[in-house]
């Protein structure tokens, strides 16, 4: 066992991070400023730069490999590509018998994973990137070996990021995916397209930008604090034979509805098949 820490890993009820990426990032970022101590916090991470850059930014235990510091976590954190999980959870499964487990693994069965760690405590989550900034969304699902408790632990990390739901099938976690961990890039793509319009019409790439993003923030908000249906806000943006008629017009003629319908529906399959190809 090797780290990049020099402090003895003797806190009792910590938690551990099993990979350093971008959601784990996010995740330890929240429960910092949620006022949880640093050095209570061990991320595995074998990659060099990223773990110097996870000691140096957030000040806490890094390690290279599963070890005795495992031990001392109560709640597991696996935040690891789907690919590697199963190779991940049989090194680390004999130092955390007794841990609370949260997968942000895509895909990955809880099934799986409670095969792979011997253990029934099985929370599965799935993020989105805005998590990064405290905006994010999280489906969760519990596993039947779950308490009360170990929910509770579970909604307390997770709510340091933004906002949660709990979903009762495990199957929805796909949709989950699909919507909501997949959207960021969805809107990101519909906001570039608005950005190329807008420069096509003579507007500077600032401006569009600034126009785009603007609007997007604006309906968003708009939208959350109204009791209304998503359709009656959008048919009072839409004057008859205005602008925004002939801007949806054209959109039902090329059937963007549809094929955004249709390029969520193959996400929800690809996490599906994620699960099968790379679960137990």
């Amino acid at each position: 066992m090797s780290s990049s820490n020099t402090s003895s890993a003797s806190t009792p009820s910590g938690l551990a991070f099993i990979g350093g990426g971008n959601m784990a990032s996010a995740l330890i970022q929240g429960v910092l400023q949620s006022g949880t101590p640093s050095k209570t916090i061990h991320v595995q991470e074998p990659n060099e730069s990223a773990a110097s850059l996870l000691k140096s930014r957030f000040g806490v235990h890094v390690w290279s490999e599963s070890g005795d510091f495992l031990r001392e976590c109560d709640t597991l954190v696996w935040a690891v590509k789907p690919q590697i999980f199963k190779l991940a959870a049989q090194q680390v499964a004999p130092f955390c018998q007794n841990a609370l487990h949260l997968s942000v693994a895509a895909g990955i069965p809880s099934s799986s994973i409670s095969q792979w760690l011997n253990s029934e405590r099985v929370v599965r989550a799935m993020p989105n990137t805005p998590a990064l900034i405290g905006k994010g969304q999280t489906g969760l699902f519990a596993a039947a070996g779950v308490s009360p408790h170990d929910r509770s632990r579970v909604q307390t990390i997770i709510a340091s990021t933004g906002a949660y739901l709990w979903v009762h099938d495990e199957t929805l976690l796909n949709a989950v995916t699909a919507l909501s961990g997949s959207g960021p890039a969805y809107v990101f793509y519909f906001i570039e397209a608005l950005c190329r319009a807008g420069e096509q019409m003579g507007l500077s790439a600032q401006e569009a930008k600034q126009l785009a993003i603007g609007t997007f923030e604006g309906a968003s908000a708009l939208c959350q604090q109204s009791s209304e249906p998503v359709a009656l806000l959008r048919e009072r943006v839409t004057s008859k034979g205005g602008t925004t008629q002939a801007a949806l017009e054209t959109m039902n003629q090329l059937q963007v509805g549809t094929h955004i319908e249709q390029a969520v529906q193959a996400a929800c399959l690809r996490a599906k098949t994620l699960g099968e190809e790379f679960g137990a």
